[in-house]
């Protein structure tokens, strides 16, 4: 099988953007898997008594975020724009991504949501852009179709009960084996632990 890692991303998530669009490179360059795995942070923040982002609850670290991802992404050579409306609502994007069973189509629509909502500010849960996500990843606009289906919807539940068993309290996350790495500058040492197993 080789060495996995486990993505953990929600697509509201500000560092998981980061994370999307390089971790592919630097797994592989170790010989590391990923598997993509959308869930929603909402249920797990209610949990904690927060109804928003933390990020707009304690304006201070909202400030550094945003300020943040601007230095990130000039570094890192990413469009970035920050979208009218954060965090959004990432239900249709993530029911999308789970619907997509081939592991390469599934990170290819991610990075292309990702591109849209912080590399061009665009709404993620407008049926439209999730459609030209769709193509941009080489396929049909027709999967927009399952965002209603049952199983799709009980996946998603599941999804973040998987989450939570994990210990999972933030986007993103990475999971190897046992052992849970927060954030975007976690994920060089990850991807190292997974080595390691």
């Amino acid at each position: 099988m080789g060495a996995q890692l486990e993505f953990w991303f929600d697509f509201a998530s500000t560092y998981s953007y980061l994370s999307a669009m390089r971790i592919e490179q630097a797994a592989s360059a170790k010989g590391v898997s990923v598997s993509w795995q959308p869930f929603l942070l909402g249920p797990i923040f209610a949990e904690q008594g927060w109804k928003n982002s933390p990020f707009n609850i304690y304006p201070a670290k909202g400030r550094y975020m945003w300020r943040d991802m601007e230095r990130l992404t000039a570094a890192r050579d990413l469009p970035f724009q920050r979208p009218a409306a954060f965090p959004q609502n990432s239900l249709k994007a993530a029911r999308l991504a789970l619907a997509i069973e081939a592991p390469d189509q599934r990170a290819e629509f991610t990075r292309a949501v990702y591109a849209a909502e912080f590399g061009a500010g665009r709404d993620i849960s407008d049926a439209e852009v999730l459609a030209e996500c769709l193509a941009d990843a080489g396929l049909s606009p027709d999967l927009l179709t399952r965002i209603g289906d049952a199983d799709i919807k009980a996946e998603l539940f599941e999804q973040v009960e998987r989450a939570k068993a994990r210990g999972i309290f933030g986007a993103p996350s990475f999971v190897a084996g046992d052992e849970l790495f927060w954030g975007d500058d976690r994920l060089d040492d990850a991807i190292s632990y997974a080595l390691t197993i």
